[in-house]
């Protein structure tokens, strides 16, 4: 009897630390991630969900439950594509009965989902797509987002970019998260000069014709040149940007943001360069973070990444929200509870700000080191920027 008896309890403890589980009973919580879990972005996708089971599992210490009702995740794909995107919302609202959805991973995707979320009247907490319109012009009040947006990267580089007599270009996606980016550089670039933009599509596999256009602009300007990247997705222009070898050749400094690590692989040819990123495993100092990067050594061997910390962070958000409610899904309590809400992250406190519901949070400004110990360019701290150090603007029509 007692062998038995602590069979069926390890068993029970084994199933507190399981994935989500995916049929949902009466009471459940249902919550929706949409990801591009196939497509350039796929990469990004996965880090996001891993991210994302991790974070519920450790803001609601193994129980997966939430005021006495489990969570339950229902994970699609939405292929990068707009229209998939939007209809995978309405089947999770609709069919699923998913209470709060998560994502997506591309700008355009979740602009085409906004509405959808208007229409169901439910959450759409979007992580990580970055577009500034998100929180902007096409927001509702069904929108927050733990993922940042354009203008807290423009601001972050501007601090560690923006000074007088350098001269930038900018290179870019020819997507709503490039084209929102570099709009925001410009907003925030008050010292320099940025003089050429150039915007090729997620996909490119050849990057020459637009670097090439990018050097006949900057090689003869005055002044301290910068080639600037916002790139997202696979394959990157890292590896042929180090190939041309621009600044030896034409006194032309590389800067970008931070990067999944095997995008930050090529960063090892570039040591000393400086930028501003969302998130680095070896940079902040919280519990959370330490938690997060013990679990994900132990499951995976290796660290969390730049998106692993994303879906932990919505994670987090979600399960904060739920305990102030006692569980209740009620959209406008928990658009209520949420607004103004702080909650903890791998990257230290957030705050949703009440206006356009978009989470306030720090930024790093780094330079590389090339470790031998590490295969990618490590980004060590030079400091931390810290939300009220970014005017972000409010950019909705609330």
């Amino acid at each position: 009897m007692h062998r038995r008896t602590w069979v069926a309890m390890a068993a029970l403890a084994a199933t507190t630390f399981a994935a989500p589980l995916v049929h949902a009973q009466g009471k459940d919580i249902k919550i929706a991630i949409i990801a591009s879990k196939t497509g350039p972005l796929e990469a990004y996708a996965k880090q996001t969900i891993v991210g994302f089971n991790m974070g519920l599992n450790y803001a609601t210490g193994g129980t997966m439950t939430v005021g006495g009702k489990k969570l339950v995740v229902i994970e699609k794909d939405d292929q990068g594509k707009p229209d998939v995107g939007k209809a995978a919302l309405a089947a999770a609202y609709a069919d699923d009965k998913a209470d709060i959805a998560v994502g997506p991973t591309a700008s355009p995707v979740a602009l085409a989902m906004l509405p959808v979320a208007e229409e169901y009247k439910k959450i759409l907490l979007v992580e990580p797509a970055v577009a500034d319109s998100i929180t902007g012009d096409k927001w509702n009040k069904y929108i927050f987002r733990t993922g940042r947006n354009s203008s807290q990267d423009a601001a972050a580089n501007a601090a560690a970019l923006d000074q007088p007599g350098n001269v930038v270009a900018v290179l870019a996606n020819d997507n709503a998260f490039g084209r929102d980016g570099v709009k925001a550089a410009k907003e925030f670039t008050k010292k320099a000069k940025i003089v050429h933009e150039e915007y090729l599509p997620v996909g490119t596999t050849d990057f020459t014709a637009g670097l090439q256009r990018i050097i006949d602009k900057l090689k003869d300007q005055p002044g301290n040149k910068y080639l600037s990247v916002g790139w997202s997705g696979s394959p990157t222009p890292f590896p042929k940007i180090a190939d041309l070898d621009l600044e030896k050749r034409y006194g032309i400094k590389l800067v970008t943001g931070g990067n999944i690590l095997p995008a930050m692989v090529a960063y090892k040819n570039f040591p000393g360069m400086e930028g501003a990123l969302y998130y680095y495993f070896g940079i902040p100092k919280n519990p959370v973070n330490d938690a997060m990067v013990s679990q994900h050594y132990k499951e995976f061997k290796q660290p969390p990444d730049f998106f692993t910390a994303g879906g932990f962070s919505a994670a987090m958000a979600i399960v904060t929200a739920l305990k102030k409610t006692n569980g209740d899904t009620n959209s406008d309590k928990l658009i209520s509870t949420m607004e103004g809400m702080s909650f903890d992250t791998p990257k230290g406190k957030m705050t949703f700000r009440k206006e356009d519901h978009q989470a306030m949070q720090s930024m790093f400004h780094f330079r590389i080191k090339s470790d031998p110990a590490f295969a990618w360019g490590v980004p060590e701290l030079v400091r931390e920027i810290k939300p009220e150090e970014m005017n972000i603007p409010i950019r909705n029509k609330r």
